[in-house]
């Protein structure tokens, strides 16, 4: 039996909204849903060739001030669907919009996976784009909980939506032999344990926070190791404050290593101010590496009591915690164990696609 005909909106993308999409679209159509994807001309770029010939991909969408001139082209796509599914606030208001244009307006459904945050101006903007969402949507989905209380708080039929966990086979191999590899690749110091932290330079990850645990530990045997790029001005700050205040952290840029990362240290560390279903973290869960994270966004629904949670912004806190897992030996196997038990039960991109065409099919009647 055909399924309903999908419409998935996304604004630019290239991370996890991009992967989750291009998994969802793969699944729904697989499943004999007609499925198109709406997005911008550069996520085109990123997805064509990721996706099934069945899957039809049209880039009508455009930011900032040239917003308005993709609405006519996506209005003209929403007509012709019997859901259209927008993932992120850029997307859910350019349907929302698009949609008030129609006589015939399919439901509309509206993933958020990220929080707007700001203070002053942008919150007052934030909180209208929201606004304009929630009027528009049948139903309104969050990558986390903190996500989904903020739609109910402003009036809307709002819940936890599933994200499909990918591919999270670790690597296999001797830890010791990786770890001397990887010290040798990248001039680390093979003979102390590794804090690892995969992330993107940005101000959202607060990475300044880790310097401070890592000021706190100079006497520890430990050694930071920061795996991502960025903002290249917080990237100089980083380095600067490493190397004016000695501290035993190392930036090595991004790297397809990952995976072998992973296997030789020792803990991972994430002191974002926000998150939703961070992906390191997921691959850290499988491969038993404990996991220190920050009580926010979506963390707390991912790790469960597989990890440790501590305050955003306080590196005492991260600092303690991180010391009393390389210190405990049991603690740091209870982590592990619990974490590959959390990772299994995580799930999979089908179990997605079977949730949502539930859904879909009570939205389309």
């Amino acid at each position: 039996m055909t399924g309903p005909r999908v419409l998935l909106v996304m604004a630019e993308a290239s991370g996890g909204i991009a992967g989750h999409v291009a998994s969802l679209a793969c699944e729904l159509s697989a499943a004999g849903s007609p499925v198109t994807i709406a997005t911008t001309f550069g996520s085109a770029g990123r997805l064509d060739g990721s996706l099934p010939d069945s899957v039809v991909l049209r880039p009508v969408l455009r930011s900032g001030r040239s917003l308005p001139a993709g609405l006519p082209a996506l209005r003209r796509l929403c007509a012709g669907a019997d859901i259209v599914h927008a993932h992120g606030h850029q997307a859910g208001l350019q349907a929302a919009l698009a949609l008030q244009g129609l006589r015939r307006r399919p439901p509309l459904v509206i993933t958020w996976h990220n929080a707007l945050l700001g203070s002053g101006p942008r919150a007052t903007v934030g909180a209208a784009v929201e606004r304009l969402q929630i009027a528009g949507a049948q139903l309104v989905t969050g990558a986390s909980s903190d996500l989904v209380e903020r739609a109910r708080s402003l009036g809307a039929d709002a819940r936890l939506s599933e994200v499909a966990a990918p591919d999270l086979t670790p690597w296999q191999g001797d830890p010791a032999m990786v770890k001397a590899d990887l010290a040798q690749m990248y001039g680390l110091p093979g003979d102390r344990a590794w804090v690892l932290t995969v992330s993107r330079i940005a101000p959202q990850k607060d990475l300044p926070v880790l310097l401070d645990a890592a000021a706190r530990m100079k006497d520890h045997n430990v050694s930071f190791v920061i795996v991502g790029d960025g903002d290249t001005q917080l990237t100089e700050y980083l380095s600067q404050r490493i190397s004016a205040e000695r501290l035993p952290v190392h930036l090595i840029g991004a790297s397809r290593e990952v995976p072998r990362f992973i296997a030789a240290s020792s803990v991972l560390a994430l002191p974002s101010r926000w998150e939703a279903r961070s992906l390191v973290v997921q691959e850290a869960l499988a491969g038993g590496l404990p996991c220190v994270v920050t009580d926010t966004g979506g963390l707390p629904d991912l790790v469960g009591s597989a990890g440790v949670l501590v305050p955003v912004g306080d590196a005492a806190t991260l600092a303690e915690a991180l010391g009393r897992v390389l210190a405990d030996d049991a603690l740091a196997d209870s982590l592990r164990a619990s974490g590959i038990r959390r990772a299994a039960e995580l799930p999979d991109a089908a179990d997605v696609a079977r949730a949502w065409m539930r859904r879909y099919r009570q939205l389309a009647g």
